[in-house]
């Protein structure tokens, strides 16, 4: 699934296609995705495009009226293409600008999501967000207040969205290896020097990976629309059985919250 990273970078890679440009027409030939393409999406007929924005892991799309609201779930990917281009199998949306382009979603399983969100209101899918990892709202003091009574691993408590956004399973395995934190320590027992390393150790993991992403951005006007997965650096993730590059200790490996999760057991306490 995609994390935050790489929606960011989509984000980055669809905004100079959509934004300031006129939205003309969308195309469904499969509505029913993880959740129904409501009607409204359908009525969004020559408006204007004001921005393309990111909440979490989802995308919006700002017209007038509101937002369409993109979530790429498990398997989806946006390409900008001629909206001209025959559809294959799984592309299931397109939003069609007068510049001759489309915006196209294609999702083998359908577990995305392209919903609406009226003007001034905030679609329930979004209302009880944590705060964004990279804003100034991710801070000490919410960290702090987080953890302290959570008796749940502390990794999970990371993944858990209402504690903050779109740290998911890669780069909170990597966040907690560099400070030196196990995955599995009750939240509550995590040390305040440990926090004080922790928060800015989330904010560069993210930063570095949105950054990485953005210099190696695919043309989204590239049949395959992809944008670019960066060469990660992971330095635990999917490294399980193999040496720590800080100490050579082989990775040990578990599942927590029905994820693999891959530490040091001498690097991090």
């Amino acid at each position: 699934m995609p994390e935050l990273p790489e929606v960011e970078v989509s984000r980055q890679g669809i905004s100079p296609y959509l934004e300031n440009q006129q939205l003309v027409n969308v195309v469904a030939r499969q509505r029913q995705l993880r959740w129904w393409v409501p009607d409204e999406v359908l009525a969004q007929l020559n408006q204007p495009v004001l921005s393309v924005t990111r909440r979490a892991k989802y995308l919006l799309i700002q017209l007038p009226q509101g937002d369409i609201i993109l979530h790429l779930g498990m398997s989806g990917h946006l390409k900008v293409i001629p909206s001209d281009t025959p559809a294959t199998k799984h592309d299931h949306i397109d939003l069609v600008l007068a510049s001759g382009m489309a915006l196209r979603l294609n999702d083998t399983r359908r577990f995305g999501a392209v919903l609406w969100q009226h003007k001034g209101e905030t679609h329930p899918l979004l209302a009880s967000l944590g705060p964004e990892p990279l804003s100034d709202n991710f801070n000490l003091a919410h960290l702090t207040a987080a953890f302290a009574k959570r008796s749940s691993a502390v990794k999970l408590v990371l993944m858990d969205n209402h504690v903050v956004v779109g740290v998911g399973n890669i780069y909170a395995n990597e966040a907690l290896f560099k400070a030196g934190i196990l995955p599995s320590k009750p939240a509550k027992a995590v040390t305040a020097a440990q926090l004080e390393k922790l928060l800015p150790v989330i904010k560069d993991t993210l930063a570095a990976a949105i950054k990485q992403g953005g210099t190696t951005l695919k043309d989204f006007s590239q049949a395959d629309g992809k944008p670019g997965y960066f060469a990660q650096q992971l330095q635990v993730y999917g490294r399980g059985g193999q040496p720590c590059l800080t100490c050579g200790t082989v990775l040990s490996e578990i599942r927590l919250g029905q994820r693999s999760t891959v530490f040091c057991s001498k690097c991090q306490n």
